[in-house]
C-alpha cells in the first residue's frame, strides 16, 4: 500500500523560495504519476503540478515559471521547488499519485510579509 509523507513547508516572505518533498513507500514509485495539490483556507483542493514516469510535467497556470516539479526514483521522492512565492501561494500542499483517494497531512506553506 502506497504511503506518502510531505515535508518542507514553512513561512517565507513574498519573493522567497521553498522546496517541498514527498517521500513514497509501498508502491512502484518509478511507474507512478506524482502530483502536488494545494488547498487554501475555504477553498477546494486543486492540482498544482504533476510529473509522470517519462518525466513529462504539467503546471497550473498561476505557478508556471515559478514552480518546478521533479522526482528521484532512487529515493522514491518527488519535489516541488517553489520560487518567487506570492501571498496567494499560501495553502496546505499535498502530494499524491494519480487515482489515489487517500490524503496525507500535507505541509503548510505560508507566504507573508
Amino acid at each position: 500500500q502506497v504511503q506518502l509523507v510531505e515535508s518542507g513547508g514553512g513561512e517565507v516572505q513574498p519573493g522567497g523560495s521553498l522546496r517541498l518533498s514527498c517521500a513514497s513507500t509501498g508502491g512502484p514509485f518509478k511507474f507512478m504519476t506524482m502530483e502536488w495539490y494545494r488547498q487554501a483556507p475555504g477553498q477546494q483542493r486543486w492540482l498544482v503540478a504533476s510529473i509522470d514516469s517519462s518525466l513529462r510535467t504539467f503546471y497550473t497556470g498561476s505557478v508556471k515559471g515559478r514552480f518546478t516539479i521533479s522526482r528521484d526514483n532512487v529515493a522514491s521522492t518527488v519535489y516541488l521547488q517553489m520560487n518567487d512565492l506570492k501571498a496567494e501561494d499560501t495553502a496546505i500542499y499535498y502530494c499524491n499519485t494519480r487515482g489515489r483517494t487517500i490524503w496525507g497531512q500535507g505541509t503548510q506553506v505560508t507566504v507573508s510579509s
